[in-house]
Parts: C-alpha cells; structure tokens; sequence
C-alpha cells in the first residue's frame, strides 16, 4: 500500500529508478533541481526545464500541463547530489496563485506503476511556486520526503531561497517561462531577507533551520555552476583556506536487499571527521523533529476526522436511537486507531533507524561533542592545534522517545552568551528541586562547560574570568581555583566587579578600534589577545546601574571580538532593575541546570526537553582534565 505523506513526512524508497506523477486541477510546470546535502542548487545548471530538460538522472517535461509523469534515476545523479527537488510554477496568465485551485497531488511510484508514495499539497495559499517534494539522499540510502514549501514571490523568489544570486534566479526564471512558450514579465527580484513586494509562504521549509542556538550548520563546500553546463564544485573552503577536495566519508558496510542501510559515523559531507560528525549529529536532530512532527500532524488528523464523522453521523436523529449511535462511535474509532496504529509504526521504523545511528556516532565524538563518560576524556591526548567547532552543552529528547537523546551542539565562538537559569519560576522540574541544591546545581553545570571550553581550546587560547560578588558559589568554583586555570581569582564584593568588568570593556573597545582601523594586530602589548570567558555568578549581587550597562556591553559587543558571557543567575532576582535587563536576557540562550523542555522550536512546534551535560555523580573526570589544561598551559 502506498504511504500517504504528511508535510514534512519521509518514507524510504526500495527503488533507484522510479516515475514522478502529478497532477492538477490547471496547467502547471514541473522542474526538477538537484541540491547538495545543504539544499544549495550548483548554479542555473542544477535545474532541469523545458529549456534545458534533461541532466543526469532526471528528465524535465517540456510543457506547462495539468498532469505530468517523468522519470528519474537515482543511481545516475552526481555523487555530490544529495536532494532531488520536484518544483512546480504556476505560469503567468492563469490562476495566479495555488489557493485557487484544487490542490495539486504529486506521487512516486515504481517502474512497474506501483505507488510508493503521494502527498496532496494542501494549505497553499497565496503562492504561485512550490517545492512539492524531494528525494534525499541518507546514509547511503534514499528517502523521499514531503516539502510542501511555497513562494508567493514566484519561481525567482524560489530559486534565490536556494543558492542563486538574485541575477542568476530572475534570469533562469525567465529562460524557463520563455523555453515554456509564457510570455515574461520585468519588475524587481525578491532577495530572500530583504523586503520585497510580496512575502514567501509562512510555511516553514522542510530543511529550514530550527532556532540558531541548537546547532546551526556547518559550512559546505560552495558550489558553482554555469547556465550551458552542469554545476561544478569549489573547493575553496570559505574559513580555512583549503583548496583541495575533502577526502570521501566512510561508507556503510552493504546491507542485503530489503533492509535498512547499517549506519556509520562520519558520512555527512565535511572537511574533516569533525566537520562530519558535527552535520551528521544536526541531521540527526533534523530528521527526529521532522518524525515527530509528521506522526503528531496525522494523530491529529486521525482525531479531526473522527470528530468530523461523529458530528454527521450524530446529527442525524435516527442515529440516536438504539444501537446505530454506538455503531457509528465504533467505526470512527476503529477507523482513527487504524491510521494512528500506520503513523506508530512509521514512527517506530524511523525512531529504530535513529537510535541505531545514535549507538554509533556517540562513542565517535571528538571530546568538544562528547558526554563526559566517553573515554575520550581519559585519553592521553595533548592539547589540540585549533580551537573546536562546535561545543556540547547538554542532551535534547522528545516525548516519543525519550531515550533517544541528540547531542545539542552549539557554534563555537560563541555567537551569543549563555544564561544558566537558577530560578525555580516558569520551571516544573525546577519547583520540585530544593532551592540550595539548584542552585548549586546551576553552577556546577556552568563549571562543566568552563572545564569543556578550557579542554577543547589550544593552551591558553581561551582565558576564563569568574565575577562572585557575594563568594557564594567557592565550593563550585574550587576546581578552577586549585588548578589554577583562571585569568585571576574569582572577583568578589563590589569593586571585584568593577575592576573585572572594566579590563573587558577596554579590551572589547580596543579590539573594536584595531579592527576597524584594518590593522587588528596593532593591539596594546599587555592586551591578552586570547579569546576571553566571563562567567557571572549570583547577577545582579554587587552590580550598580554602571556595571549593569557595562553587562549589557559585554553580551552586545563583545562575540564580535572573543568575548563571550556566561551568567548565572534566577531572572526574578534581577526584575528590581526592570526593563533596563530585558534586552539583555532576551539577547542570552536560557540553559536549566536541571532537564527542562523550557526549549521551543518553532520550526516544527516541538518543545524540546533538555538536559544538561554534567559529569557521572562521583567522577573525577573534571579533575583529571582540568589537570591536563593546567599542564597545557605551562
């Protein structure tokens, strides 16, 4: 039987050279684009048209029409093709946007005509081009995945959204509507981020990002391409200055016909074992919320058509009396378990898949992406040459599976500062826990990232600064002192905080003034040019109007030039200083020192359960790595 897909749904395909069926209720074009694994077209030549139909593996139909049928060959695309998108364009002239005609079906189905998928692309509105769906490559394997993704900009507007210059978009867009016989219109270019005359869909797309502070991408390898020929790749790596190919990621181990693809750590693309960790573990992330929402979206599909048949087969007296009422609940019922039982265990097969590749990639991870039991931690390595991509900082789940936990991976430098939420309101988990334990909890949890920060950074590239007005948190704090890692000893009573916050706002000032000046290593010979960490305990304890703007200066300022914020503190606390504070924390990523689902997506509409990442109860491990850091450091 053949998947009915929600929007965002995926279904695997057992078959490499299948048919694209659509069809509509008024004449439409059908292209088809091929994307690298970050969803970017190569250039105007990763798009097959009726101008230019044909590229390897796919086929474009050669005219606008209210049903298509086209091939494609999943084994004859490039290897550096990782999505097959199906577009489809309302031609100028007709009925100008999808929410005036019946919503267009689009479905895969086998060499032989069995149907393998369909999704009917419901909820469009004022768009006029549309990603209806994609063929996406996933460990080795192909899926095919419901998109539903509309631009009321156009086909231009599309094509920007997905790698093309605005030039580029408007002039391909063109070469398709004449090659198509429709006659063009001129007028301005949406640019994607810049007010336009119209707006794209609010429809989330399938491969867009979830909030910034999970796990933002890495940085592919930027691709090319020419309007006569196929796309070519550069290799030039937009940060370190490489030229050359990234070596291939490992392959899957075959797998016999039928089965699932074996998972293997370290086949996303990337320039090194790192950067592909870090893109498989954010794929990971993508396809769980993705799972989740599409079974979500059909219960609550199942349980609206229910409540649509009770209400007409009720509302008909006869049905109330004797037993046709009881009938009519039955079937509805059984009918709603019968398509909630189909998403479970579409659920269940992508949730197994996840969790087998979460078995393999978690014991692979470098110590910055690594749970403080990996023994990577107690291997003799010595300190690393660059500073790491990304940092760890906790464990994120969903309800449908809580075991299964996704690394929450975030961007290192740090692009915004970390608020450790030591408060007991808005927080069920925080309420059930006594207030001195979290508090110290809180600390404790922001010492683990200290101590993970301090390890995964070249000696003494990273200098660590503590403010604790009140001395509250020296228990916590001991590790760093005896070991000796702090820029100084942690800053105490009202003129510590003074002093401390008055050496970064002179070092962000100069930084600023270097960089602007274009000669940034004309720096001060006693400025520290590490990268420098404040982590602030007990705010707003010892902090005048002064030393609160000076906070707010730090956290705006100072990612820009590596200085980065780290704070401590319940928010209730510090609502005495009002609205002043507001920006402030709203600028900050709110962590719980204990596991919390305070995490809101809005991508999918999933809350997010997050837990932090702490070291076993009784390991010394914090210890034996702050000793390693010591040593670093001469």
């Amino acid at each position: 039987m053949a998947a009915e897909l929600v929007r965002g749904q995926n279904h695997p395909l057992a078959h490499h050279q299948v048919e694209i069926r659509v069809s509509a209720g008024v004449p439409v074009l059908a292209l088809v684009s091929l994307a690298d694994d970050q969803g970017a077209l190569g250039g105007p030549g990763s798009c097959a048209h009726p101008g230019a139909r044909s590229l390897p593996g796919v086929q474009a139909p050669a005219a606008a029409a209210d049903r298509h049928r086209f091939p494609v060959d999943l084994d004859a695309v490039d290897a550096a093709v990782h999505r097959v998108g199906v577009l489809l364009v309302l031609p100028p002239g007709g009925p100008g946007r999808f929410g005036a005609v019946a919503a267009p079906h689009v479905a895969v189905v086998e060499p032989d005509g069995t149907a393998l998928a369909g999704y009917t692309l419901t909820g469009l509105d004022a768009e006029n081009a549309v990603v209806a769906l994609e063929l996406y490559r996933r460990q080795g394997a192909w899926k095919v995945r419901a998109v539903g993704q509309g631009y009321a900009d156009g086909l231009p507007a599309l094509l920007a959204d997905h790698g093309l210059a605005a030039p580029a978009a408007a002039d391909l867009s063109a070469r398709v509507l004449a090659a198509a016989g429709v006659p063009v219109a001129t007028g301005p270019v949406p640019v994607p981020g810049l007010p336009s005359p119209g707006t794209p869909s609010p429809v989330p797309p399938a491969d867009a990002m979830p909030p910034a502070d999970l796990m933002p991408p890495a940085d592919p390898p930027p691709a090319t391409g020419t309007p006569s020929g196929p796309a070519t790749i550069s290799y030039a790596h937009p940060r370190r200055g490489r030229t050359e190919p990234p070596p291939p990621p490992p392959q899957a181990p075959p797998t016999p016909p039928g089965e699932p693809a074996r998972p293997v750590a370290g086949d996303a693309a990337g320039w090194s074992m790192e950067e592909r960790l870090y893109n498989q573990v954010w794929g990971m992330f993508e396809d769980l919320a993705r799972t989740a929402a599409a079974y979500r979206s059909a219960v609550d599909f199942a349980d609206g058509r229910m409540d649509r048949e009770l209400d007409e087969a009720l509302s008909d007296p006869r049905h109330r009396i004797g037993g046709a009422g009881n009938a009519a609940r039955e079937a509805a019922q059984a009918r709603r378990d019968e398509l909630v039982a189909q998403a479970r265990v579409v659920l269940d097969r992508d949730l197994a898949q996840l969790t087998a590749e979460a078995e393999v990639v978690e014991p692979a991870l470098p110590a910055a992406y690594a749970r403080w039991d990996n023994p990577v931690w107690h291997a003799s390595a010595g300190a690393p040459e660059q500073p790491p991509m990304a940092v760890r900082l906790g464990d994120l789940h969903l309800p449908e599976r809580p075991d299964l936990r996704i690394p929450m991976l975030v961007r290192f430098p740090l692009e915004r500062g970390l608020w450790i939420d030591n408060g007991r309101t808005g927080s069920e988990a925080a309420m059930a826990t006594d207030t001195d334990r979290l508090r110290r909890a809180a600390l404790d949890t922001a010492v683990a990232h200290v101590v993970r920060m301090l390890a995964v950074h070249p000696g003494g590239r990273l200098s660590v600064h503590v403010i604790d007005a009140a001395g509250a948190g020296a228990a916590s704090l001991e590790p760093l002192v005896r070991s000796g890692v702090l820029a100084a000893p942690p800053a105490a009573g009202a003129a510590g905080v003074t002093e401390t916050l008055a050496r970064l706002t002179r070092r962000v000032d100069l930084a600023q003034m270097a960089v602007r000046a274009g000669a940034p290593e004309d720096l001060p010979p006693d400025l520290d040019t590490a990268d420098q960490l404040l982590v602030v305990h007990d705010f707003p304890h010892g902090f005048d109007d002064r030393a609160v703007t000076q906070l707010r200066y730090l956290a705006d300022e100072g990612p820009a030039v590596g200085v980065h914020l780290l704070m401590v503190a319940d928010r209730d606390e510090a609502s005495a200083y009002g609205p002043l504070l507001d920006p402030l924390w709203r600028s900050l990523m709110r962590l719980s020192p204990v596991p919390d689902n305070h995490l809101a997506d809005p991508w999918v509409g999933h809350a997010w359960t997050y837990e932090p990442a702490l070291p076993p109860a009784g390991s010394q491990v914090l210890d034996l790595v702050l000793a390693r850091v010591a040593q670093a450091r001469g």
